[in-house]
């Protein structure tokens, strides 16, 4: 008889939206309940399936939760699986290592918690199929400097193991070192199926001796959390044999959108072609929704209109997106340049645009005011949100000399347009 399980993590039910460029209403509150409509869908796909059981690797919230609305509504999906006979398996992660609803939140019967002392749970089975023994380990604290992987037990003989791990590998971008271990070493475990979590990238890597999995998350956040998410329907046979289905369970799909202007004969004929862009983007997204951060490319005597009018742009663009259906534009960045000098004919403002390259753009004195500014305005944001200026000095740097390029390129756009008027 197969063991059947889904694999899930990095769930972080009720996290707060973590981009500035959510201010449209509607979709702040679509994104805001959207890791809780997704956590709806693996309990329902866990009852169409009809599972054994929900396995669940760290990072179920997002951090020291206290909000008992969140604690119900764990409690109410949890009690459906209940219901249906089918066992939850959590281990705590970092971001929930401190939860105090994990901790204190009286769970149904059928739902083990990991504590942070290697356990395992056996399940005997009917007679004839192999027992499964679940392993697990919570973070204690929110930091776990050192592998995990010794203090598990040795893999039950005559059982199908899995072990369940909060991890970040050898390390991933965008994720901080936590109780790292390589692929060889749980290769080497004993251990028929490692459910992993904590890094958001889906992940498979299979030999004769093992499967390891890390399900990357089932709903993205925001734009860096971008493209289809899913989990893990997983299926042990007593030959230990193992077969993974991805099922996708996002809500709203986070994707980004690049738009060539430069073959566009005027306003009306690039708003057709980034049109089409959003049509076909949409057709290929299976979630309910498409979040887009579109970039406006390419090099265009139009790039002086689409700097100074980018609230218009960005009003037709939420305007297309709408009569394409559930299409959102998170975010509209304009990227486009005018012509190479000698294509168009020189002048005053290409005099001013040069001297801003040369004399000021370059200047010491320009580059510390810069920084000093964008340092108190970091230093204003809460923690969460301070790496949208870049998470290290290299990062910064780039995004300052970014932002004062496109600073100047929009002054002058604008000085065109009052040139043009």
């Amino acid at each position: 008889m197969a063991f059947r399980f889904v694999h899930t993590a990095d769930i972080h039910l009720d996290s707060p939206l973590r981009t500035l460029a959510l201010r449209n209403g509607e979709l702040s509150e679509l994104i805001g309940l959207a890791t809780r409509r997704a956590f709806i869908r693996i309990i329902d796909l866990c009852l169409e399936e009809q599972v054994d059981a929900l396995v669940l690797a760290g990072d179920l919230y997002d951090g020291d939760q206290t909000s008992m609305k969140t604690a119900r509504f764990l409690a109410e999906q949890l009690r459906r699986l209940h219901d249906a006979g089918i066992k939850t398996f959590i281990i705590r992660g970092n971001h929930d290592a401190l939860s105090k609803i994990t901790a204190e939140l009286i769970m149904p019967d059928s739902v083990t918690v990991f504590g942070a002392n290697a356990q395992f749970v056996r399940l005997d089975r009917e007679r004839s199929h192999l027992p499964v023994a679940i392993h697990g380990i919570s973070f204690a604290k929110p930091h776990a400097p050192e592998s995990l992987l010794p203090r598990y037990a040795v893999p039950i003989a005559d059982a199908i193991n899995i072990g369940i791990m909060h991890t970040s590998l050898g390390g991933a971008a965008r994720h901080d070192l936590y109780a790292p271990c390589s692929v060889a070493d749980l290769q080497r475990s004993g251990f028929r199926y490692w459910a992993l979590g904590h890094i958001h990238k889906r992940s498979v890597v299979e030999d004769a001796s093992s499967v390891i999995v890390m399900p990357g998350m089932p709903q993205g956040r925001d734009i860096n959390e971008n493209g289809a998410k899913s989990v893990s329907l997983v299926t042990i046979q007593d030959d230990h044999s193992v077969v993974i289905e991805e099922r996708h369970t996002s809500v709203a799909q986070f994707e980004r959108l690049t738009v060539d202007a430069s073959s566009a004969s005027d306003w009306a004929d690039m708003i057709g072609n980034a049109t089409k862009q959003l049509e076909t983007l949409r057709a290929g997204v299976s979630s309910d929704h498409v979040v887009a951060r579109v970039e406006i490319t390419g090099a265009n005597e139009l790039s002086w209109r689409i700097r100074r009018d980018a609230d218009l742009l960005r009003t037709e663009l939420e305007t297309r997106g709408a009569m394409i259906g559930n299409v959102w534009i998170d975010k509209v960045e304009i990227s486009c340049v005018p012509p190479p000098v000698g294509i168009v004919q020189s002048g005053a403002l290409q005099e001013l645009a040069a001297i801003i390259d040369a004399e000021i753009m370059g200047s010491a004195d320009y580059q510390r005011e810069v920084r000093a500014i964008a340092d108190e305005l970091r230093g204003q944001l809460p923690p969460e949100l301070r790496d949208i200026f870049g998470a290290d000095e290299e990062s910064f740097h780039s995004y300052l000399s970014s932002s004062a390029t496109d600073g100047s390129s929009d002054v002058l756009a604008r000085l065109r347009g009052r040139e043009g008027e």
